[in-house]
């Protein structure tokens, strides 16, 4: 935990140790917002008391949402999300979070048609140009993905984002809780972590249409203009949290 600040810690759920909070953490530092780190999946349930903390962000992993049988705090993952829903609380919910956070919400998860796994297009929809967090994206902008599965949108939940592959990219629910499918926290040291895991590795190795060599060459190309704006949209989302702590 980060230290030295007079509000509450954000509280994260992370899944797997290579999937951490990347810049979404420098952001927290910069607004001298402390954050907890609990490894959800390393244990059978979770017992956390949300009115400790200002805020809470769930990141990806590789699993699917219907995987209790073998993660049972995927489900608890859902009772806090909706607690966190009823509370008004600031949600920044990444990858596989944004897929709890859809289910939490009522919605259906599923495969999505074709796997997004590198750099991609994406469109920003007209409800995103007055949104606090996506008005700092361009209209188009390149984003960096890693998912197979994806979420229909939830009832009453506003769509800011869809690409030519995924049609629910982004979504905001309430004032406060944002659902991203793509990683905008990646920096490059992520980027080459998350090739070289093994897992990942037999992931890429039955998908021909993947080129771990152009991944890395479009991170040298894409990524600098990915962290400009991305760093915007997580120094809004730690003031949403700042606002809430104190």
């Amino acid at each position: 935990m980060q230290t030295g600040s007079p509000t509450k810690p954000v509280l994260v759920f992370r899944q797997v140790a290579h999937e951490g909070l990347g810049t979404i953490a420098d952001a927290l530092t910069r607004h001298k917002i402390p954050f907890e780190i609990v490894d959800a999946l390393a244990k059978n349930s979770l017992d956390v008391d949300l009115h400790e903390y200002c805020g809470l962000v769930v990141m990806g992993g590789p699993m699917n949402v219907d995987e209790t049988d073998r993660y049972p705090a995927l489900a608890d993952q859902v009772k806090y999300l909706q607690m966190a829903l009823l509370g008004e609380m600031p949600i920044l919910a990444i990858c596989l979070g944004s897929q709890l956070l859809a289910k939490a919400l009522g919605a259906k998860v599923h495969a999505n048609r074709i796997k997004e796994i590198g750099w991609y297009d994406l469109e920003l929809l007209p409800g995103a140009a007055d949104d606090r967090l996506f008005r700092h994206l361009p209209a188009s902008a390149t984003i960096f993905q890693w998912h197979g599965d994806t979420f229909d949108l939830p009832k009453g939940a506003r769509q800011l984002a869809r690409s030519p592959l995924c049609e629910n990219q982004a979504f905001k629910y309430g004032h406060t809780a944002y659902a991203l499918q793509f990683h905008l926290e990646v920096d490059a040291e992520i980027v080459e972590r998350w090739l070289c895991e093994s897992g990942n590795c037999g992931e890429l190795a039955e998908l021909d249409y993947i080129d771990p060599a152009i991944i890395r060459r479009d991170t040298t190309a894409k990524l600098p203009a990915m962290q400009a704006f991305g760093a915007k949209v997580f120094d809004e989302f730690a003031g949403l949290c700042g606002e809430n702590g104190r």
